[in-house]
């Protein structure tokens, strides 16, 4: 069967997430960025203008972004667009054709376009390190953490990261940067990987500082024990916020700003104030 048309959901929030078995720290030194098969032809299932996987695009795109800037290697798969059947094999069963019959989408979507230094990885099989060079070019650079995002949550990505485990790879599943059939096949995937092979994150994970007052939000919601919700404008520490987790933050943010402390943060512990610093042009 081919795949079917996809109707777009909400994608998984930080409350979502399951409990990961193991606590990796990211580290950018050691890491490096996958952008799975995200081809004209596998987005185009979801139709034009799919808020959820523009969404998507964007989240990507923002970790491409500080990869670039952190001088994270960046890599691509993408199937190509002339595959026999000896190359297809059992995917002629399980999918039929594919790509081979729409070619003209076969590029990555404009928005996440490959620059000249990008890596793009002919795709073969459900896993991205099926006759591939990624594992021997992850192990020349010093690479041992895998960030996956990309389509589709439950096929190809989830099947990279066991497969990543398999040759002591950390796989990251970015939950908020990937896609699927349905939410509860994204779901299904970020579970079995959080319990078998790897870490779920969000995308703000793995960010230094947050791009927008939503996602700081997003961030210092599952920090508060608190069942409520702080106005934009509340005292966070009245909501369960405490000075370890605090402290956290200080060190995180001073990365982007380097005059940012926990004394700054506990002066005035609110959304709005804290967006306020983090706001703040980057000098």
């Amino acid at each position: 069967m081919a795949i079917p048309k996809l109707q777009g959901y909400a994608l998984p929030v930080a409350a979502d997430i399951p409990q990961n078995k193991v606590s990796w720290p990211f580290e950018p030194e050691r890491a490096a960025l996958l952008i799975h098969d995200m081809q004209d032809y596998f987005v185009n299932f979801w139709g034009e203008n799919c808020p959820m996987m523009q969404q998507v695009v964007a989240n990507i795109a923002r970790l491409r972004d500080f990869c670039k800037q952190n001088h994270i290697p960046v890599y691509y798969t993408a199937q190509p667009k002339e595959q026999n059947d000896e190359d297809r094999a059992l995917l002629n069963d399980m999918w039929g054709p594919g790509l081979t019959r729409s070619p003209e989408q076969q590029k990555i979507v404009a928005a996440l376009t490959p620059e000249e230094a990008d890596t793009v990885l002919v795709k073969w099989r459900y896993s991205a390190f099926h006759r591939s060079p990624l594992e021997q070019m992850l192990k020349e650079t010093g690479r041992n953490q895998l960030l996956i995002t990309g389509v589709y949550s439950h096929i190809g990505c989830m099947t990279t990261a066991t497969d990543a485990f398999m040759r002591d790879i950390k796989p990251f599943m970015v939950a908020d940067a990937l896609a699927d059939f349905s939410r509860e096949e994204h779901l299904m995937s970020l579970n079995y990987v959080a319990g078998r092979s790897g870490r779920v994150v969000m995308t703000h994970d793995l960010l230094p500082a947050p791009a927008n007052k939503a996602a700081l939000r997003a961030l210092i919601l599952p920090l508060l024990d608190e069942s409520d919700e702080p106005q934009d404008d509340e005292n966070l520490i009245d909501y369960g916020l405490d000075s370890v987790r605090m402290m956290a933050l200080a060190a995180r943010w001073r990365k982007v700003h380097s005059d940012i402390d926990f004394v700054m943060l506990a002066k005035n512990p609110t959304i709005d104030a804290w967006w306020a610093l983090l706001a703040r042009e980057v000098k």
